[in-house]
């Protein structure tokens, strides 16, 4: 039965159509056993279960619950294998490969982890798990095939995963997979009849037949104008489609800043010239992200397009994100061969500990500066970097556990965990690089805005003074109200930022920012009235106001989604992506200083959007580390969440290449390396049952 509150934001046709078949004589009310209310309830990949493996939201195993966990507790024991099993209703639009994928990364799971996801109303299933895990793509498919596809197909939902639970055991031990004895169960678990929903739906459809007709027929006659799409047998439908057109963007995004954090490394250590194959492969596949982060700022704005339209907008996303990580996996090998972090961990090992002696002591420079901007600014001046000293220093406690467990196994003559060890210590250092790196650049920022603000106050001050006499010298009954509007927006906005900065503390780039916003408005009703060549000279030296502000709020929105792109999601990035292409843009409108100004002005309010959105994503998270679990080496959980938001650890594709940290303590989470999502993704299976 429909709920007031659903009812309350039924659209008027279909308020319409349940009068009809009311009148009809039929209602949903008088089926014997209502539909489960679960049916329509979309499940986002979940956050697993605190108190065990199983995480039951379709209300699947009834009473078998611990004969599962014991199945589960028998794997763990005799293999050290977990098995985490997830029921849910449906997979919320998702492929169940990526619903699975994504449910295993935002937990953590490691190289010595198993995700078994099951959507009972979608009648699909998946499994995950890493990428250097012990089990064997054969090895998976056996046990998918013989033990877990057969209970599924027979509803039997505890013993799909008890199956897969002995199976896995029976791999490791070099055993054929047992065939489990299966005991067929509810087809609709959770509900008190399993196929009630079924007899509902004909009942309804029968009854009100002929309303239904007489609906439509009139409805026809009203508009004849297209609804939304019905996808053709075969095609995707739109919103799974544009899930995973967000879902690509963001992975595809993630692969690239961690292949350049990578090149970085490698340029460092080998030269440019050796590495020039590998930053050939990164302008291409930013080229492509770039486009395609294009296509979804058209598919964002105001400005809806038709569903044909927009299904090849968003194929056109995805082709590009794949081109973007078929590029980098083409060179993937190549540069594996080029770092061999293995075979040159010592060395490795020696300069990333060079490199965390010299972040060491600007970290300590870094402090003062954020104290200093603390004391001379208002808050919203620091505040984009608020966090970022202390963020810094959880990197480099990471780091000083890698390290040292790294020279440790070194010594102990193991250059394969050394090398996965350093790469992750690498990485801490890199990104701590970054966010001190910010600190410096925010206080530069500040003081070049405070030397222009002065100069923006006058030259605002005599557009105002040209303005007052273009409306002293306007013709009688001559329309002024847009005009008059200009010069008091501006003189407002002088009058506050004089105040400001007679008060004390002030933000000298938002004040900055917004007189120059105030006399750009003027100089555009000035524009007609001014000589040419006055006009292009006002509005040069206004870009370079806008251009400094742009340059602020898109560099503060780069380093926040980069040290924290294990929760950012599509829309931040694509506004960021959109505000650099319109700073660009701007840069290369040499010739039209007026519409220059305009990008940059709107490359500045991208920036400013795309810092808001990934800051929400974040909060969204679980604050600004994203929780998680005590780590291994002594690590608390915040240090340890802090590197896994940042990507340095399931950076988006799962473990390195030279395998998870295993006995290191982080559940065998790897950090990242040069290519594709398809070089250093999680692998899985699964289908329809």
């Amino acid at each position: 039965m429909t709920s007031p509150e659903s009812r309350s934001r039924v659209p008027r046709p279909a308020a319409l159509l349940a009068v009809l078949l009311g009148l009809g004589g039929w209602s949903v009310a008088a089926a014997p056993h209502p539909a489960p209310p679960a049916a329509t309830v979309a499940e986002d990949p979940v956050r697993l279960s605190s108190d065990g493996q199983l995480t039951d939201k379709a209300g699947a195993l009834g009473g078998r619950r611990g004969e599962v966990a014991q199945a589960l507790d028998r794997l763990y024991a005799d293999h050290r294998v977990q098995l985490f099993v997830v029921y849910v209703r449906n997979f919320s639009g998702r492929s169940a490969q990526s619903w699975a994928d994504t449910t295993a990364t935002r937990n953590g799971l490691g190289r010595d982890d198993v995700l078994l996801a099951v959507a009972t109303g979608d009648r699909q299933f998946a499994y995950s798990v890493d990428q250097d895990s012990r089990l064997s793509d054969a090895q998976l498919a056996e046990v998918s095939a013989t033990a877990v596809k057969p209970a599924l197909r027979e509803n039997d939902w505890a013993g799909a995963a008890i199956g897969a639970a002995n199976g896995y055991a029976a791999v490791l031990d070099g055993r054929p997979v047992p065939t489990p004895a299966i005991t067929p169960g509810t087809r609709d678990p959770g509900s008190e009849d399993g196929f009630a929903g079924d007899l509902v739906l004909p009942v309804v459809a029968v009854g009100g037949a002929g309303a239904l007709a007489a609906y439509a027929f009139s409805r026809r006659r009203r508009k004849r104008a297209p609804g939304p799409e019905r996808a053709a047998p075969g095609l995707t439908p739109l919103p799974e489609l544009d899930s995973r057109a967000k879902q690509a963007l963001v992975e595809t995004d993630d692969a690239l800043r961690t292949s350049e954090e990578e090149l970085g490394f490698a340029t460092a250590q080998f030269g440019e010239e050796a590495a020039r194959p590998f930053a050939e492969a990164l302008a291409s596949a930013k080229g492509e992200l770039t486009s395609a982060f294009r296509v979804r700022q058209q598919l964002d704005d105001a400005f809806p397009e038709d569903d044909p339209t927009r299904r090849r907008m968003l194929e056109e996303i995805l082709a590009r994100c794949a081109e973007a990580n078929r590029r980098l996996d083409s060179e993937a090998d190549a540069f594996d061969h080029l770092r061999e972090l293995e075979r040159n961990a010592p060395a490795a090992l020696d300069a990333a500990e060079t490199a965390f002696r010299d972040l060491t002591g600007r970290t300590g420079a870094a402090e003062s500066a954020l104290a200093t901007m603390r004391e001379r600014y208002a808050a919203s001046a620091a505040a984009p970097v608020a966090g970022h000293v202390e963020q810094a220093k959880d990197r480099l406690v990471f780091a000083t556990a890698n390290l040292n467990q790294a020279r440790q196994v070194l010594i102990a003559g193991d250059n394969s965990q050394a090398a996965v060890l350093v790469r992750a210590a690498e990485g801490a250092v890199d990104q701590a690089a970054t966010l001190v790196d910010a600190v410096e650049r925010r206080a530069r920022e500040l003081a070049d805005a405070e030397q222009e603000l002065a100069g923006a106050l006058t030259e605002t001050d005599t557009d105002l003074a040209d303005a007052r006499g273009l409306l002293g010298g306007t013709a009688p009954g001559a329309g002024t109200a847009d005009l008059r509007g200009r010069i008091a927006r501006a003189e407002a906005v002088v009058r506050d930022v004089r105040e400001e900065m007679r008060a004390g503390k002030y933000d000298p780039l938002d004040a900055l920012r917004r007189t120059e916003e105030a006399d750009a408005a003027l100089d555009g009703a000035l524009a007609g009235a001014r000589e040419r060549e006055s006009t292009g000279r006002r509005a040069r030296d206004l870009l370079g106001q806008a251009t400094l502000t742009a340059r602020a709020a898109i560099g503060a929105a780069a380093d926040y989604i980069t040290t924290h792109r294990g929760a950012v999601g599509s829309p931040a990035r694509t506004r960021l992506a959109e505000a650099q292409r319109r700073l660009e843009q701007s840069a290369a409108l040499t010739d039209d200083a007026p519409a220059a100004l305009a990008e940059a002005q709107r490359a500045d309010a991208l920036a400013r959007e795309a810092q808001s959105l990934a800051e929400q994503d974040v909060r969204g998270f679980g604050g600004p580390y994203g929780g998680g679990g005590a780590g291994g080496g002594g690590l608390n959980g915040a240090v340890l969440g802090g590197i896994i938001l940042g990507g340095i650890l399931n950076g988006g594709r799962g473990g390195g290449h030279g395998g998870g940290f295993g006995g290191g303590g982080f559940g065998g989470a790897g950090p990242g390396s040069f290519g594709g999502g398809g070089t250093r993704g999680r692998r899985g299976g699964g289908g329809r049952f």
